[in-house]
């Protein structure tokens, strides 16, 4: 038998406001010179590749990045937007191309509350972020680290309802696979869907998901 309700959403610029990534390049606005993100847009290296480089020239004090990390803009009501989901039914598993190192900082006591697919990261002052691919057998994913497709693809053999939130590239086909009803987008993601004339629902906060969700299966 079927479990009943599941969220995926992706991290940065879904659950935050801003990305790592682009908080990172603006305050260090010297990595850009590398085209590490243009090459990536240009197919002539992976999402994931096009990170990993990123972080790894961000050889600064770690104070530095864990300030730049509190500008992400984190729900003020995470946890208590996340134990309404369980108390209402819903699970909540995110699944993040980014990097642990940031994502667990921010999550703090919630991960306990929640199952985090993402890539996990290191830090120190000699090699700056170090971020390595994802070990997560089916879940993993040469492109970003995470398989996020395969992960709504679990879910939705394994629960009656699956939602899914996300904003960006590797969100399109994640998106695609759940119900338009059940649908979340912001950012990129949504201006695609858009364009793709694909129905959605839009949103400028995570915590706006939380009701919509439990007023849905209600």
């Amino acid at each position: 038998m079927k479990a009943e309700n599941i969220f995926v959403s992706d991290f940065d610029g879904t659950i935050t406001q801003h990305d790592f990534y682009s908080l990172v390049t603006k305050a260090f606005p010297e990595i850009l010179q590398h085209n590490d993100w243009s090459n990536y847009e240009e197919g002539k290296i992976t999402h994931f590749e096009a990170l990993k480089n990123i972080f790894a020239r961000l050889n600064c004090p770690e104070k530095m990045l864990i300030e730049i990390t509190n500008k992400m803009i984190f729900p003020p009501n995470f946890t208590n937007d996340v134990d309404t989901l369980k108390q209402n039914g819903w699970d909540l598993t995110i699944a993040s191309a980014g990097c642990d190192w940031y994502i667990k900082k921010l999550l703090g006591a919630n991960l306990n509350k929640l199952t985090l697919y993402t890539n996990p990261g290191t830090y120190s002052p000699e090699s700056g972020l170090t971020m390595t691919r994802a070990d997560i057998g089916k879940f993993s994913s040469i492109n970003i680290g995470v398989n996020k497709l395969a992960i709504v693809e679990d879910a939705l053999h394994r629960y009656q309802n699956v939602a899914f939130a996300g904003d960006g590239r590797p969100d399109l086909e994640s998106a695609l696979r759940v119900p338009a009803e059940r649908r979340f987008a912001t950012g990129w993601l949504a201006q695609k869907l858009t364009s793709l004339g694909e129905a959605y629902i839009p949103f400028q906060d995570w915590s706006e998901i939380i009701p919509q969700l439990i007023k849905g299966t209600k």
